[in-house]
């Protein structure tokens, strides 16, 4: 079983997805032991304490340095045993260290198809652009934004009256769909890295 810290910000939709395909799937493999936020009273923190599982508030002004909040962040995921952590709309950037400390153990999901409309914007960005297709991408963190080795994207077609709310809402369908699926495959050892290629066993 692997033990897993999810980091969320805001509204917590993807740790309830987590949290339902843990519950509901007998062989997923993975088990949510923390939540950790770097905001207090967010909704992804009511979503933790509603199943059961522990949470911690991380917030990123206490630390005089992204290096402090970081050991901060790493240090609590351990605490709880975490082998691995999973960033569900973390909103924060952590330094180096976390890649150090959980080498090609940190998830991240974004709403784009990256390396496309990497950033906060991406929604916002896709529409601007006007592409016909964006989607989710689940990736492994490295060093630099947005940007680790793919693990596994879905297309979601943008409508042309879509608005940010409305692909949004799409996007997290999606979003809810994939997380969980990746999750298992890497809790399971079914993904395997070759240089930038994940390869799916």
């Amino acid at each position: 079983m692997l033990e897993i810290a999810v980091l969320a910000s805001g509204s917590g939709t993807n740790l309830q997805a987590i949290l339902d395909r843990q519950r509901h799937d007998p062989d997923f493999g993975a088990r949510v032991v923390v939540v950790i936020s770097d905001r207090p009273g967010v909704p992804a923190l009511g979503r933790a304490g509603a199943a059961g599982v522990p949470f911690e508030v991380i917030e990123f002004g206490d630390h005089s340095t992204r290096e402090a909040f970081t050991k901060a962040v790493c240090a609590t995921a351990e605490a709880f045993g975490a082998g691995a952590m999973v960033m569900a709309g973390f909103m924060r950037i952590l330094s180096s260290e976390a890649v150090e400390r959980f080498p090609s153990r940190i998830l991240n999901i974004h709403p784009a198809l990256l390396p496309a409309f990497p950033g906060a914007r991406a929604i916002e960005d896709a529409l601007e652009y006007g592409v016909k297709v964006t989607g989710v991408t689940v990736h492994f963190v490295d060093q630099d934004v947005d940007h680790g080795p793919v693990i596994a994207q879905e297309i979601v077609k943008v409508d042309q009256a879509d608005t940010p709310e409305t692909l949004r809402r799409r996007i997290q369908e999606a979003e809810h769909r994939l997380y969980p699926r990746v999750i298992k495959a890497f809790a399971n050892g079914r993904l395997r890295l070759e240089g930038r290629r994940v390869i799916w066993s």
